[in-house]
């Protein structure tokens, strides 16, 4: 059985925001034809969500794709986020932002990483200014505005939640972090929903490295011989509340990956507990380090509030 493709998810100031949406880094940062195009094709394939970043240096493309398809721009919830090294200057950055977007305004404005770096790209420690606190309450004055329509964040834990939750005014609408069966992050869905902070899922295929799996693989069987793994993963994502943000600049695969399927208990049951099998319970991202014991972008994991050890494995 197939989902309604066009699913949306409540937000806590009242928006809906598509389930499924198309993410537009590419892997390599710059400008380019590719990414006009895809997001051409994915907005003519269905696509209502567009999730970009500043970092990625292509809101231009992802602006010009959004305005070569022809569908209008009401009908689309765009999703762009505040760079590390603009902590400190907020809504310039956003402005910067929607001018290269070449939009007056995002659905969803999102702080990237908790930690701020300085102008020489050095990353700040949880106490030193602006600390994440202080970024929030600039990012809280951009609604007003009118430029964001909702804020949140990405890469928080509940320890870092639960830190800006004490200081905030208004609560993130959502925290965009990894998720996929090798990293459920099942206590921080739970500590996101009950506090309404929708989760999305960036790397909801965990890069392909176990879309093969044989438990994966029996499920997809049982939906159809044209089914694939990927679907299977983000049928998961979506059943289980949380949107997801694959990327693909491939036609087919922009097509497959609206085709969600309705799972059964059972096989969310495996899904949920897929992160169970020996050595699968980590992070599929290639943005750790060794430095420190094991960190992200100048913060230990225990600073990050993220219990892993080197390489993202998770404790």
């Amino acid at each position: 059985m197939t989902l309604i493709e066009t699913r949306h998810l409540e937000l806590n100031n009242g928006m809906c925001m598509p389930a499924t949406g198309i993410g537009c880094w590419m892997g390599t940062p710059g400008e380019g034809d590719h990414v006009r195009v895809m997001v051409v094709s994915a907005l003519e394939l269905g696509y209502r969500h567009i999730d970009t970043v500043c970092i990625a240096r292509n809101e231009e493309s992802v602006g010009k794709g959004i305005k070569d398809s022809k569908v209008p721009r009401g009908e689309i919830f765009l999703t762009t986020k505040l760079d590390q090294r603009d902590h400190g200057r907020v809504k310039k950055a956003l402005d910067a932002s929607l001018s290269k977007l070449g939009e007056d305004y995002v659905d969803l404005y999102l702080m990237h990483w908790p930690m701020a770096y300085d102008e020489a790209g050095k990353s700040l420690q949880p106490d030193e200014s602006p600390t994440f606190v202080e970024t929030w309450e600039a990012m809280e004055e951009l609604l007003s505005t009118g430029k964001a329509r909702a804020i949140g964040v990405s890469n928080f834990s509940i320890k870092t939640l639960s830190e800006l939750l004490k200081h905030a005014k208004v609560t993130p609408a959502v925290n965009q972090v990894e998720l996929h069966p090798c990293l459920p992050q099942h206590d921080l869905l739970a500590f996101c929903s009950e506090r309404g902070i929708l989760l999305t899922a960036y790397t909801p295929l965990g890069k392909s490295k176990f879309v093969d799996d044989p438990d994966i693989r029996t499920i997809a069987k049982a939906h159809g011989p044209e089914t694939t793994g990927a679907e299977i993963l983000l049928s998961w994502g979506v059943q289980r509340g949380t949107a997801v943000i694959p990327k693909t600049v491939h036609p087919m695969r922009l097509k497959e990956n609206l085709q969600l399927k309705l799972l059964s208990a059972a096989e969310m049951d495996v899904l949920d507990n897929f992160h169970k099998k020996p050595g699968m319970h980590r992070s599929m991202c290639g943005f750790h380090t060794s430095e420190m014991g094991g960190s992200c972008f100048g913060w230990t994991y225990e600073q990050l509030g993220w219990k892993m050890a080197l390489g993202g494995v998770h404790l």
